[in-house]
């Protein structure tokens, strides 16, 4: 993990190898933003104009790297694009901040140490810039770099994330600037552990292996945990888990971790989809479909995350996470498409699909969930194809029974620089998963299909208990070029929100 300080040093006086300044586009070309002053004037105040001649416009997340002038103690200066110019008496937006300060981390991979200079006009700046320098400096290289180059012995491995960010203008002896500075640390480190299990490979991450490092960590950080192993499934009735990974060699888990506080007045639930590798079964995915399932446990890995997080924060809030770990391959014992499970719940379900497994094991945790009365449960999941082609690869659908715990979660999440957006339940798509076997089918009408799969879900939530679902299917694993603070493979979608949602619980100010 890069190494986070609040620089007591001047940006003329800091060494480093590099300084991250702010640079915005203004109606005339390139302006110098808050807290690159000393940077400018080491350049004669002409930093405006170098950056000009160099094509620099300002644009969010472009990076400019030049050599620094003689006034500077670094060898380089890196001015990364803020966007236009806020509005007088306004800031830049703290998700602006965010994604510059992730693009400058990523330009400075293979650097020791870096300044960012970035604007910090209060906590919530310092959080933005930190956790975007954080979120940025990120690199999954576990399996890369085992050979070694010819002749000289030295790792041929990538470069190293940027190993130290000093961060610029705040103040260290400010006790708000401080508690940001922690707190972003923390979220950015289980961001990234959410990311690293996401990009692990799933001969790796089977669901013991995933139940393991659960364990691990949460014994590290006073959470209890409780694994179900699958003879104590198969005990319990978990249908919809055992019916998923009873096709794979790899068996599955049930594992829930619970963190209480003394004086929590609330309790959360939050249940992840963990399909370590989705290979849709019988129902085999087409080929092209397959390579990127690895990160069908992207919810389980985000909900895991979380609940170390709001214990490392030590938020007056009890969290609950349930992680519904399986293997969905297809094999003599795999569940067949008309087989009918019965789930934890006692309902019974027809597989009509078999690759609408994440369903299956999330009914079942969800019931499970609810056993504890938490105030909320919401579930998190990658679990439509149909809510990539309503939301893109970027944002992810909210459904909750409950229209104002929606619309919270919404804001949340766009508070906290996740992209998202409330989606309805409509009660005339749940007959379409009538089954004449069993009590409902695993698959409704392929329009809406994302809405039909929370309509599913609904139904194994307690009677009067608050829910809301996250289908996280388009942004949990980015295939693209990276930007701003998000890397190519595991994102870590979802974390920010569910961490944010437990401290608004915790101090109730929530919606």
């Amino acid at each position: 993990m890069t190494a986070l300080t609040l620089s007591t040093a001047g940006a003329a006086t800091l060494r480093a190898d590099a300084l991250v300044v702010g640079v915005a586009k203004g109606p005339k070309g390139a302006i110098v933003a808050a807290g690159a002053e000393a940077v400018d004037k080491a350049f004669d105040g002409k930093l405006a104009g170098v950056l000009d001649a160099l094509g620099a416009s300002g644009a969010e997340g472009e990076v400019t790297k030049l050599p620094a002038p003689a006034g500077l103690k670094v060898p380089v200066v890196l001015a990364v694009g803020l966007g236009s110019v806020p509005e007088k008496d306004e800031s830049f937006d703290e998700e602006v901040l965010r994604r510059a300060a992730g693009a400058a981390a990523r330009a400075l991979h293979g650097s020791k140490k870096a300044g960012f200079a970035l604007p910090l006009e209060d906590a919530s700046a310092v959080t933005a810039v930190a956790e975007g320098a954080l979120l940025g400096a990120y690199a999954f290289t576990a399996y890369q770099g085992g050979e070694k180059k010819a002749g000289n012995g030295k790792d041929s491995g990538p470069k190293q994330p940027l190993a130290e960010v000093a961060l610029l203008g705040a103040k260290p002896r400010d006790k708000e600037h401080k508690a940001a500075v922690e707190r972003a640390a923390v979220v950015a480190t289980e961001v990234n552990v959410a990311r690293d299990l996401v990009n692990t490979p799933p001969n790796d991450l089977t669901p013991e292996a995933f139940a393991a490092v659960a364990s691990a960590a949460a014994k590290e950080n006073g959470v209890k945990v409780q694994v179900l192993d699958e003879k104590a499934l198969v005990k319990g009735g978990y249908g919809g888990i055992m019916g998923v990974g009873k096709g794979s060699e790899n068996p599955p888990r049930l594992v829930k971790l619970t963190y209480t506080h003394p004086k929590a007045e609330k309790t959360l639930a939050f249940v992840g989809k963990g399909i370590t590798y989705d290979s849709g079964g019988i129902s085999l995915k087409p080929a092209g479909h397959n390579e990127t399932m690895k990160c069908d446990m992207a919810g389980a890995a985000a909900v895991f995350a979380s609940v170390v997080a709001a214990a490392k924060l030590g938020l007056k809030v009890n969290v609950t996470g349930w992680l519904a770990l399986a293997e969905n391959m297809p094999s003599g014992s795999a569940t067949k498409p008309g087989d009918v499970l019965r789930m934890y719940s006692g309902k019974t379900v027809e597989v009509l699909n078999t690759d609408a497994e994440g369903r299956l094991v999330l009914g079942d945790a969800l019931t499970k969930a609810s056993e504890d009365n938490p105030d909320a449960i919401v579930d998190v999941a990658t679990l439509t194809g149909a809510m990539v082609l309503a939301l893109g690869d970027r944002t992810f659908g909210i459904m909750a029974n409950d229209d104002a715990f929606r619309t919270s979660i919404h804001e949340i999440a766009e508070e906290v620089g996740e992209s998202s957006w409330p989606m309805p339940l409509p009660a005339e798509l749940r007959k379409t998963m009538d089954s004449p076997t069993a009590d409902i089918a695993n698959m409704g009408v392929r329009m809406g299909g994302g809405l039909v799969a929370g309509l599913f879900l609904q139904e194994f939530v307690g009677e009067g208990i608050t829910w809301a679902h996250l289908d996280i299917a388009g942004p949990a694993f980015h295939e693209g070029a990276p930007h701003g603070y998000t890397p190519k493979g595991g994102t870590g979608s979802a974390v920010r929100t569910l961490v944010r949602l437990a401290e608004r619980t915790a101090t109730g100010d929530l919606g």
